[in-house]
């Protein structure tokens, strides 16, 4: 029997960018990550394995400029595709929440799938500026942006570290996880959406 898998597909251009993001929510971790910006392709590499989403990720930006629009850019479209994906939710947990440690570093993150987007998100303050071209300020920008396009509420929690790439490491690791739990298939919900409101 061929498993059909939850797919989202998203090409975004502008004078900036040109983004493609493809997502499989029933997949096993393959990914194939490309964005020019080192770091980020290490985190959306975090991404797609522990969520077991396979995703593919090709962005060719303005980095002559600065990695900003590039990493921007591909987080709204990974929220899209992300979107696009989830379908129309029946059956899904629709919540999720995991904790990860990363050595001197812990992340808490939780999400509901509520189709209206909503974020808040703490990490110590005075984090190394940068991890290689990757500019640490750009996390809660790269979250902020997921949030719009995906519709989804989310809450991402560091209440401590000290190195900066743990940091940013163990909320990546902990969204992939808290996405991955949300959008599971309920074998109890089958054909239910998880919603007393009648959509999400």
């Amino acid at each position: 029997m061929t498993r059909v898998g939850r797919l989202g597909r998203v090409e975004r251009t502008t004078k900036e960018t040109s983004v493609l993001v493809e997502i499989d929510l029933d997949g096993t971790g393959k990914t194939d990550i490309a964005t020019g910006v080192g770091f980020y392709d290490h985190m959306l590499d975090q991404l797609g394995r522990h969520g077991l989403f396979d995703l593919t990720v090709k962005t060719d930006g303005d980095l002559h400029i600065d990695s900003h629009h590039t990493i921007e850019d591909t987080a709204l479209a990974l929220g899209a595709a992300f979107r696009q994906a989830l379908g129309d939710k029946v059956g899904i947990y629709r919540f999720g929440n995991c904790t990860v440690p990363l050595d001197e570093s812990l992340a808490q993150v939780t999400v509901d799938l509520s189709g209206r987007p909503y974020l808040v998100h703490t990490e110590p303050e005075n984090m190394a500026p940068m991890i290689g071209e990757y500019d640490t300020t750009m996390t809660r920008h790269i979250l902020e942006s997921f949030v719009a396009q995906a519709q989804v509420a989310l809450h991402v929690h560091v209440p401590y570290g000290r190195n900066a790439h743990h940091i940013v490491e163990c909320q990546f690791k902990a969204l992939a996880r808290a996405l991955r739990y949300a959008s599971e298939r309920d074998p109890r919900a089958a054909g239910i959406l998880p919603s007393t409101k009648g959509a999400l």
